[in-house]
């Protein structure tokens, strides 16, 4: 569960704030002046939520320039004053959005979904085989942490065969996969990038259909 500071002095507003927040699953720390978050900037939170004008001596200004200086955390500034020098110098001071009052608390919940899918959630996808680790957005293989070099045309081949496990491809249909529909040439290559794979990784149980091709099982 994400762990959001949200710092509003108006109560309602920040026990409403809290509610949508609640409801989307965040656990909410809530303060209602400057001075009492100051007090809390090196806790362990993924996002905060700061109003610029606190109803005292401490503002989100204040707040926000003593968490850059102590911690790496996400910064959403909210103000009743529709100013672009307000926003110029929340984003200056290294706040991540910028949301203006009156706003509906179903856009700053927006927002901060889209800020903590944007900074914590892992867009990487990764396949298991054996125990080969295959990262296909970073294009990696690793066997107990250790990388297995592969070219572009022995991972493009590896891709095909782990999206379609079971499926048996001919020569043919691997070099329209991999090579693409413009490839003249025989169809040896195929064998050729096959043996090359294999031998990189040789726990892949990819079988020969003799006379056909190939299927990974």
């Amino acid at each position: 569960m994400y762990k959001i500071c949200l710092v509003e002095d108006e109560k309602n507003l920040n026990d409403l704030i809290k509610s949508y927040l609640e409801r989307e699953n965040y656990e909410v720390i809530q303060y209602y002046n400057g001075k009492d978050a100051l007090n809390h900037i090196t806790d362990k939170v993924d996002l905060w939520i700061l109003d610029i004008m606190l109803g005292d001596e401490v503002s989100g200004y204040d707040i926000i320039k003593s968490l850059k200086q102590k911690v790496d955390v996400p910064v959403i500034f909210t103000s009743a004053r529709d100013q672009d020098l307000d926003k110029i110098i929340g984003l200056e001071l290294g706040s991540d959005d910028y949301i203006t009052k009156p706003y509906s608390p179903k856009e700053l919940v927006l927002r901060v979904n889209n800020i903590i899918k944007r900074i914590y959630s892992s867009h990487t996808e990764k396949v298991m085989y054996d125990k080969y680790e295959i990262d296909l957005d970073k294009r990696l293989v690793k066997e107990n942490d250790t990388e297995i070099p592969l070219t572009t045309l022995e991972f493009d081949l590896l891709i095909l065969f782990l999206k379609n496990k079971n499926k048996s491809f001919s020569r043919n249909n691997i070099l329209e996969n991999v090579w693409g529909e413009n490839y003249f040439g025989s169809d040896r290559v195929v064998d050729d990038l096959v043996r090359r794979l294999r031998k990189k990784m040789p726990k892949l149980r990819l079988n020969t259909i003799y006379g056909y091709g190939y299927r990974l099982s």
